[in-house]
């Protein structure tokens, strides 16, 4: 692969039999889809290991639900805040560097919270976590779409988006499992072994750098008013029900974010490249579709963990084993929904799973005591289905919608729909939990309290799901003749 003004990859120089030889393309390829497969399942196996893990904190720690709550959603909110500002340097400094940074402090603070001595510290080590999640989030993509061309980048984000299902899956199977036998924390000690695995074959076997902005300068002020926007609106917004100060830290978020947007107009070396949104629908409307859809999914497993547990009785393996039959299906059908949006217009299969996860959401606003597992199971499945209709084809649409000089900083964009999407998710269940069960204890004596608050969540979340049929459908088409 040539070096382009955009993406610079230098390759290294081995010797072999006294003859220079240079590493071929080939290998740099399947290297980096190596890479990019074991980092896409890393981070959401530890997530949805750690839902199942909600509990078990709870009794461990005498944790109310509310402060259970900010175990998932500080690591949400520090990634959000930082995603945008790293995926900005990447382009700067080089992607693969940040990335390295990233994998190394993602693997560390994991440690922390094997060790975490309280709850509180348990969050705060989530958040430093979060802070390194930033960091691959914002460059893992953006090296996977550099190295592949367009005509393979449905097949290849259809793989890695196929391992994030993969570790969706085994999260709660094996989640569930080290909770009960080994500790919670070796979900963590587990996750430390994967990171470590990623940055060897990253240090030894990525040999080369990707560099979309050599020499321009970094927006700190940019930077920090994003950071800061992003902290009080999410903080704010979970915690408007319980403090009295959050109204006035969701307002400061707010005015921080409008400030941002203003000075990015401005500024000669923006992080967020505002004409990347101006006169281009589909790049727009495929990153809100994204921020909708992540919004009204990702707390999923969180509510439908504790349903199982808390409501129905469940020891975690056997909640794990439920739980899987979304992420599941998710495993199987996005790559056949990824090489689909190489042949069809993007928005039309995303829609159409935006549409079925809908449907899902729905179903599971009926949800009570006496729903029948095969029925969870039935609607996980479906909600799965959705799911992986949606997200790769989208994931394309956002990426082939710009040119290849702005996947650093697109790539970084769409991270932080999909993270504060999620953030917002578990906000909403935050408030949601706030208004209907307060600072109780997350136990069966208040399982009647937890299914009204799980009932509330997925009827908000079905109404924002609904209204993002809308959105993704107005994208209009990415090519210029479809077939």
């Amino acid at each position: 692969m040539l070096a382009s003004e955009s993406t610079l990859i230098y390759f290294p120089i081995a010797r072999k039999n006294g003859v220079i030889e240079m590493n071929s393309e080939g290998s740099l390829k399947k290297y980096t889809l190596l890479i990019a497969t074991l980092n896409a399942f890393m981070t959401p196996f530890m997530g949805n290991a750690i839902n199942l893990a909600i509990p078990s904190l709870g009794q461990e720690y005498g944790s109310s639900a509310l402060l259970l709550n900010w175990v998932v959603n500080g690591y949400l909110m520090a990634t959000a805040a930082f995603l945008l500002p790293f995926g900005r340097l990447a382009d700067i400094v080089g992607r693969k560097r940040v990335f390295l940074a990233g994998i190394a402090s993602f693997s560390i603070f994991s440690l922390g919270c094997g060790f975490a001595w309280s709850i509180e510290a348990l969050i705060l080590f989530r958040v430093l976590q979060g802070i390194g999640g930033a960091m691959v989030f914002s460059t893992s993509m953006a090296i996977l779409t550099s190295v592949f061309p367009p005509q393979d980048r449905g097949r290849v984000l259809g793989i890695s988006t196929a391992a994030t299902y993969t570790g969706l899956s085994l999260g709660p199977v094996l989640g569930g499992a080290m909770t009960k036998y080994l500790g919670w924390e070796s979900i963590f000690f587990l996750s430390v072994l994967f990171g470590v695995a990623v940055l060897l074959l990253t240090v030894f076997k990525l040999k080369g750098e990707w560099v979309g902005a050599p020499g321009e300068e970094f927006d700190l002020l940019g930077s920090m008013l994003y950071a800061v926007g992003i902290i009080g609106l999410i903080y704010g917004f979970s915690s408007i029900a319980t403090s009295a100060v959050a109204k006035y830290l969701l307002g400061f978020g707010i005015a921080a974010l409008i400030g941002f947007i203003v000075y990015q107009y401005r500024s000669k070396n923006p992080i967020l490249n505002i004409r990347l949104f101006k006169g281009n629908p589909a790049f727009t409307l495929s990153n809100l579709a994204a921020l909708i859809n992540y919004s009204a999914t990702f707390a999923v497993t969180y509510l439908m963990s504790n349903h199982l547990q808390v409501v129905l009785g469940f020891d975690s393996p056997t909640a794990g084993l439920i739980l899987l039959s979304q992420p599941i299906m998710m495993a199987l059908l996005s790559p056949f929904a990824g090489r689909l949006s190489d042949r069809v217009e993007p928005r039309i299969v995303s829609s159409w799973g935006m549409g079925i996860t809908t449907l899902g959401l729905l179903m599971f606003a009926f949800l009570n005591h006496q729903t029948p597992v095969w029925g969870i199971v039935a609607t996980l499945m479906l909600l799965g289905t959705g799911f992986a209709l949606f997200s790769s084809p989208n994931s394309n649409a956002v990426m082939s919608a710009v040119e290849k000089r702005f996947y650093g900083v697109a790539s970084s964009i769409l991270g932080t729909m999909r993270l504060t999407g999620q953030a917002i998710s578990m906000a909403l269940v935050s408030m949601i939990i706030a208004m209907y069960m307060g600072s109780v204890m997350l136990s069966p004596e208040y399982a009647d309290l937890l299914v009204r608050s799980t009932r509330a969540a997925f009827l908000c979340f079905t109404f924002i799901c609904f209204i993002g049929v809308f959105a993704s459908l107005a994208r209009g088409n990415i090519r210029k003749d479809p077939k």
